[in-house]
């Protein structure tokens, strides 16, 4: 688009403007964003999403358009804030998980805390997403008992846990690690030495075969010896 001085129309949506002044987490973008202010044929193609979709992000109030004449167009601000939704929705974030998100960060009253935010909302994904690997894993384990051990015991079926032996601390250790806990926190939690948490976290990779504490988790994960 041309340089030049161009009149802004504020656009209404349901749910309220979104554009407030808010800070937003560092997110590393693949290439440089468009100079604003940038068109919405502009956005959908640097995110990849349809005009649609930015028109949905508009009503749930997460972003916010402007217009030059005819044309609906975006800032900066709105840029920022989609590279933020994107990074979200790849993860597999409910929009309402986003809008909750963006509430917090609203309150935030500097970029590093804004970064911890979404750094804990990250956290809590992964943890759910391990979660429901875990289920979906001894789901799998229940069937392949079911269909390989027809003739099994009524009751008995799929109920053999499989994977080394950990006694009651690397347990409740490798429980904290797969939520994302970090060594430091795991200390505090269990009220133990860092020392100690790093010989706990060696001795778990150990027994399952891992090479580093995200190993043990996965390979815990896929044992189904991580609980729900």
């Amino acid at each position: 688009m041309s340089n030049g001085t161009y009149h802004l129309q504020p656009i209404t949506s349901a749910s309220g403007p979104s554009a407030k002044g808010m800070f937003i987490p560092d997110i590393a973008l693949n290439r440089p964003p468009p100079k604003e202010p940038v068109a919405i044929a502009e956005m959908a193609e640097f995110f990849g999403v349809t005009h649609r979709t930015l028109h949905f992000y508009e009503e749930k109030g997460l972003i916010s358009a402007q217009r030059i004449g005819l044309m609906r167009v975006y800032g900066r601000n709105e840029v920022a804030r989609m590279a933020l939704i994107n990074v979200c929705r790849e993860v597999g974030m409910p929009v309402s998980v986003i809008q909750d998100l963006f509430d917090t960060l609203s309150n935030a009253t500097s970029k590093s805390e804004a970064n911890l935010i979404l750094e804990e909302a990250l956290l809590a994904r992964r943890r759910e997403l391990a979660a429901n690997l875990s289920t979906v894993h001894r789901q799998l384990q229940q069937l392949n008992a079911l269909l390989e051990h027809e003739d099994a015991a009524p009751g008995r079926i799929g109920t053999e846990q499989r994977g080394p032996d950990l006694d009651d601390m690397e347990t409740r250790c490798l429980q904290l690690m797969a939520e994302g806990y970090t060594s430091i926190r795991i200390a505090r939690t269990l009220e133990l030495k860092a020392d100690e948490v790093v010989a706990l976290e060696v001795n778990i990779a150990g027994k399952l075969g891992a090479q580093n504490r995200f190993q043990a988790v996965a390979k815990a994960v896929l044992l189904g010896m991580v609980a729900n």
